[in-house]
């Protein structure tokens, strides 16, 4: 059987050693005679379950300790209408929004929130992150939106130049989704990071939400009860009934990067892995990238052939040699590498070697 590697962008490639923990805890989870999926939430297994990965995600992300660890249902899409929900109460109404638009899940979070408040594209760019300085915030919003990696169009905030969380009197939130747990970050330079799962935490159902607990309590009284965070803290996460099994692989997943030398570790294989990809991208004349290079994800490679009367043969080819899941999202086409940490450096390289294998056969220079 051919090797596989598995480059979708979410669902996406958990850990092999957490698949082999998980098969093998299927049935009987530590002696307990139960599956974890059919655990009581409220059950001491259950409870010390949740407890060992509340506090191996504080400890992976540096979290302060004034801030709670929510583990909801949902995903992003769902996030985006939550958060003006819980946050924009804090600020006369209608509140204002400001956005950061870059991409295909920033325009899904303005769509969102302009339902709850007022919304307010303060900079604008398809291919990079616009240069703050050209940025127009609104006095007194509730508060900044910036999707610091979009998982679509595979544009990352260049982190090294200073995430602009620092204005006085703004409040940062962050859709973290396509790359938190890859690269160091400052939390306490936000008011709130969200993540989906299902990208590089686990599998599709559980959604981070990291709070700053002076943000609780604001929500406005149309959000549902199940859904204010404040209530969500207060019963840590226990309100209504969590996304257990979700849960239990998330903390897998945590011991299992901690094991590997932590978020310090995952950004220097993350570095490693985008360069070599970019690299080969940039070599060849077959292919093209069209994010500015400063804004380039790590995690998300979109990228296309010039000719594209070839896609659907380096489709065929790339899944042949076990190169699965390349397609590019459809609202813009091409292929995309999803390269999250579960990805190998090997499977890297094996893409690697197709790409300029395809080149060479459809005859492209170098």
């Amino acid at each position: 059987m051919t090797h596989i590697y598995n480059f979708s962008a979410g669902p996406a490639v958990l850990p092999k050693e957490v698949l082999a923990q998980a098969a093998a805890e299927m049935l009987d989870w530590h002696g307990s005679g139960m599956s974890v999926m059919e655990m009581s939430h409220r059950g001491p297994e259950f409870i010390s379950i949740y407890k060992a990965a509340e506090r191996d995600l504080r400890e992976l992300l540096a979290v302060p300790d004034n801030y709670k660890i929510l583990f909801m249902q949902g995903g992003g899409l769902s996030q985006n209408a939550l958060i003006p929900l819980n946050l924009a109460g804090h600020k006369p109404q209608p509140a204002t929004i400001d956005f950061i638009h870059t991409g295909s899940w920033s325009a899904k979070s303005i769509k969102e929130a302009a339902k709850y408040a007022n919304v307010n594209v303060a900079a604008s760019s398809a291919t990079s992150v616009p240069p703050q300085s050209e940025w127009k915030l609104t006095p007194g919003a509730a508060y900044l939106h910036m999707c610091t990696n979009e998982t679509i169009d595979g544009v990352e905030y260049d982190f090294d130049s200073g995430v602009p969380a620092s204005q006085e009197g703004v409040l940062l939130v962050a859709d973290m989704s396509s790359h938190i747990l890859s690269r160091r970050i400052d939390v306490s330079k936000y008011g709130l990071i969200f993540a989906g799962a299902q990208k590089n935490i686990g599998p599709a159902g559980v959604t981070i939400v990291i709070v700053r607990e002076d943000l609780l309590g604001k929500a406005l009284p149309a959000c549902p009860s199940a859904f204010d965070f404040k209530l969500v803290a207060d019963n840590e996460s226990m309100y209504n009934t969590p996304p257990t099994y979700g849960i239990y692989i998330a903390g897998l997943v945590f011991q299992w990067l901690k094991q590997q030398g932590g978020v310090a570790e995952m950004e220097r294989r993350a570095i490693a892995k985008a360069k070599l990809l970019y690299d080969a991208l940039d070599a060849s004349d077959f292919y093209e990238t069209r994010v500015a290079k400063s804004n380039r994800s790590r995690m998300n490679v979109p990228f296309y052939l010039k000719d594209e009367s070839k896609n659907e043969a380096f489709l065929a080819g790339a899944k042949a040699r076990g190169l699965l899941q390349l397609k590019g999202h459809k609202s813009v086409g091409g292929m995309r590498a999803s390269i999250y940490n579960a990805m190998p450096i090997e499977g890297v390289q094996a893409l690697v070697d197709y790409l300029n294998e395809f080149a060479s056969s459809a005859g492209a220079g170098k």
